[in-house]
């Protein structure tokens, strides 16, 4: 089985979050932005994937459709993990993380979605068993800069069934009001690596005595492990969207501090990389893995499948918002704070393709 075509294909899907759009992101966030990859092999079978492209949509797509794509027409398509060293080493050159690592996980999820579907068997089956039909989800809000608004918010998700929830505020103000109506749901805190460390430090102890389940990327840079180390008394740490391959991971999980390593698969190297961090958090007594998944397209179904394949049941990041479209029209979403995870061969579904007609881009 060889590749034959590799097509990129860019859609923007707008949504609503109920907030203003601003506070996360370089500018206002109010759209899906979407590279996806359609693999095609000599034998008609397709596999798609999906590369982290929020706001980076276009070098994304451009490192596939120019750099990437050319070396691998003819290639053999039954061993990713082959195909993943093969890319690394060939690219080491143009830097291995970013937007050629981002890359480089669409192509991979799509490998393995095309691996699983000659074999016939859910995604899940070949990573590890379906150990559960579903997951417990948490509801992963926005910024909303408003503690009226959050505390909204956070009681709206409560009062869906969600046990779980997770703020992206970063003042107590704001974070205490959603403390204050989470009623019974355990709570986390995601600050996107904004809080010098005096002050995360001050708010770490503040967090752990009002039992936050755990701090996210409390302080920059996310590779400094040592400073989240020094916080980790005071609050459990989770941290890791935004490092790149099993190396960073590694390092990561054998420094300790880290309680819950969170690897995205758009952006750490696809289910290939997701394998050998699996395998490093398993090793490690301290570790336990709750991968990072805001996302809508093959992402979001190839995180449900490696949920269902982890040897501890982890959490499943649900992004609070409401797209105007959903790319797969039997897309699972949280039931009563759980998401059931695809059953189908591959990652589970196909893309609708009207649904990618409508909010193509280009």
């Amino acid at each position: 089985m060889k590749i034959a075509r590799i097509d990129t294909i860019r859609l923007d899907i707008p949504f609503d979050d109920g907030g203003t759009g601003l506070g996360m992101t370089p500018s206002a966030w109010n759209q899906l932005d979407m590279v996806l990859v359609r693999i095609k092999t000599d034998t008609g079978l397709v596999g798609w994937g999906e590369a982290f492209s929020y706001f980076c949509a276009g070098a994304v797509k451009s490192m596939l459709d120019d750099t990437i794509i050319p070396m691998l027409i003819g290639k053999d398509a039954t061993d990713p993990q082959a195909i993943s060293m093969l890319l690394q080493q060939k690219l080491v050159l143009f830097g291995r993380y970013g937007i050629t690592i981002f890359a480089l996980s669409g192509i991979d999820i799509a490998l393995w979605d095309l691996k699983a579907k000659a074999a016939g068997k859910p995604l899940a089956e070949l990573i590890g068993g379906m150990r559960r039909g579903s997951v417990p989800a948490y509801a992963s809000l926005v910024r909303y800069g408003d503690p009226k608004i959050a505390a909204r918010f956070t009681a709206q998700a409560l009062a869906e069934g969600y046990d779980y929830i997770k703020l992206h505020e970063v003042t107590r103000e704001a974070i205490g009001a959603c403390n204050d109506a989470r009623g019974k749901a355990e709570l986390m805190v995601d600050v996107n690596c904004n809080w010098p460390e005096p002050e995360a430090q001050d708010m770490a102890a503040w967090l752990g005595s009002i039992g936050t389940l755990w701090l996210e990327e409390p302080t920059f840079p996310p590779e400094d492990y040592a400073q989240m180390g020094r916080l980790s008394d005071k609050v459990p740490i989770s941290a890791g969207e935004n490092l790149c391959t099993a190396w960073q991971f590694e390092a990561l999980i054998a420094s300790g501090g880290v309680k819950y390593p969170q690897p995205s698969v758009t952006k750490v190297g696809g289910i290939s990389e997701m394998l050998k961090i699996m395998k490093a958090a398993d090793a490690a007594d301290h570790a336990h893995l709750m991968p990072h998944s805001p996302y809508f397209g093959p992402g979001y179904l190839a995180t449900l499948q490696i949920a269902a394949a982890l040897l501890d049941e982890p959490l499943f990041e649900y992004l609070y918002i409401w797209p105007e479209a959903w790319l797969y029209t039997e897309t699972p979403k949280p039931v009563a704070g759980r998401v059931a995870i695809p059953q189908g061969v591959g990652l589970g579904f196909e893309p609708d393709p009207e649904m990618i007609a409508k909010y193509r881009v280009g």
